[in-house]
Order: structure tokens, then C-alpha cells, then sequence
């Protein structure tokens, strides 16, 4: 059987506790904004949706093991790319959270920043320079 060739990569959810402080973080560190969507069938859900194209799927990822982060408990790390991720890192305790890995060179593939948003969830930034 052949292999898909796909990035099979399509959709993340990142579970918060306090909607509004959540989508303020993001929208500030980030400089985005969160579009409001509506799940009729479950009124009790609330969610906010990055900028995306549904119709171009292309989400990369890999899997990590590093010292400080076990498997499972939630250490799933969606990075966000950036042109300069010193920049996005610059605006992350200002809004409410915390950088717990300043911008570290990866060699070949660039630049990362690890950090935690206003509701404890772990993210990364990713950029080339």
C-alpha cells in the first residue's frame, strides 16, 4: 500500500477556560483576530477561529522528545509562524503569559520561542530569521 503524500495536518483546537482573556492574548501577541463561529447544534461550546483557509490544508508538525516536556498531560505545542518570532515573543507576558524558552536558533529550519498564554496552554512561535 502506497503512502499518503498529504499533510494530513488540518485543524487544532486549543482549550481555554476564559474565552474573552483567551482571544484577547492571542489576538495581541499575535496581531490577529478571531472570528466568532457558531455550532448550532451545541450552544453550550463557544469558539474562535484563527485567520485560515480551509480549502488549502498545509499544517506541518512533528513529533519531540525533549527534556522537560513529557508525553501526554496535555504537552501537545502548536507553533505560530512569524516573520520575527522575537517579535510575537516580546508581546507574551504583557498579555497575561509567560516565555519559558527565549528565541533559540534550530539550526537549518530557523528560529523558535516556547511559551504559555493567559490559560496555561504551552504554544510555540516559529520564524526563519
Amino acid at each position: 500500500m502506497e503512502k499518503q503524500k498529504f499533510n494530513p495536518v488540518v485543524w487544532f483546537e486549543i482549550y481555554v477556560d476564559d474565552m474573552e482573556r483567551a482571544t484577547r492574548f492571542y489576538e495581541s501577541v499575535l496581531n490577529v483576530n478571531l472570528e466568532q463561529m457558531s455550532n448550532p447544534t451545541d450552544q453550550s461550546m463557544q469558539m474562535k477561529s484563527f485567520p485560515g483557509d480551509m480549502q488549502s490544508h498545509g499544517t506541518s508538525g512533528t513529533l519531540v522528545k525533549m527534556e522537560g516536556m513529557k508525553a501526554g498531560g496535555g504537552n501537545t505545542v502548536i507553533y505560530f509562524g512569524c516573520e520575527d518570532c522575537a517579535v510575537e515573543e516580546s508581546r507574551v507576558e504583557a498579555a497575561g503569559g509567560q516565555v519559558f524558552q527565549k528565541k533559540m536558533s534550530i539550526g537549518e529550519y530557523g528560529f523558535c520561542s516556547l511559551c504559555k498564554d493567559s490559560e496555561g496552554n504551552s504554544f510555540g512561535l516559529h520564524s526563519l530569521k
